[in-house]
């Protein structure tokens, strides 16, 4: 039998996922930094930290990012700054990159980091975000009846936000490389660097200066 609120999670997740925020733009900035591979890792890290917050939020652990302001602001000043950090980095990126000379087309060649550093990229964007704790504490227990096991039936739900999220970010990561002789030409290398870079920076301050 189809469980009409799993169904429900599915479609509401999946508009979610295709929504542009901070894991999107993370895995734009390094698909553009190495290859799609980067992107592809990073998408991994970023999807798992799904799996913490439904976990959290299943064990009751998130009540305290809700019910303590102090706790909230730390993790929300972590994540903004870790935000900053990494659209800073974009940006620096894009000022180090040589302009074009000559009038003739320069590419600028990936600059592939560790799988590590790209999957520990992905998971801290997301695991530093208490905007995602909270909406996982609000949203998941509308979807959980009277006589679901809770963890399983969270594990569930995170199990297909994460499916999702896998299937459009690694789309994103192979439509994104398919397009690098244009993307890596050095002009617009520059230019997208430093979009990601103003993004980034922008939705740290955002988080930084929101109220819960």
């Amino acid at each position: 039998m189809i469980d009409s609120q799993v169904v429900a999670f599915t479609f509401i997740a999946a508009a979610l996922t295709l929504s542009p925020g901070p894991d999107t733009m993370l895995v734009v900035r390094n698909v553009l930094r190495g290859g799609r591979r980067d992107g592809v890792v990073t998408t991994v890290g970023i999807c798992t930290g799904l799996f913490l917050h439904a976990t959290l939020s299943a064990l009751g652990v998130s009540v305290i990012l809700t019910h303590s302001a102090t706790a909230f602001h730390i993790v929300k000043l972590a994540g903004a700054c870790y935000l900053g950090w990494l659209g800073a980095q974009s940006l620096c990126g894009a000022l180090r990159t040589p302009r074009d000379s000559g009038g003739q087309e320069a590419f600028a060649a990936p600059a592939r980091v560790s799988p590590r550093r790209c999957f520990l990229e992905g998971l801290l964007t997301n695991a530093l975000n208490p905007k995602v704790a909270v909406f996982y504490l609000a949203f998941l227990p509308q979807f959980i009846g009277p006589d679901d096991p809770i963890f399983a039936k969270s594990l569930l739900l995170a199990g297909i936000h994460y499916t999702e999220g896998v299937i459009w970010l690694v789309a994103l990561s192979g439509m994104l490389h398919h397009m690098r002789r244009f993307i890596l030409k050095t002009a617009t290398r520059r230019w997208l660097d430093g979009f990601c870079g103003t993004v980034l920076v922008g939705l740290g301050a955002r988080l930084a200066l929101e109220k819960l």
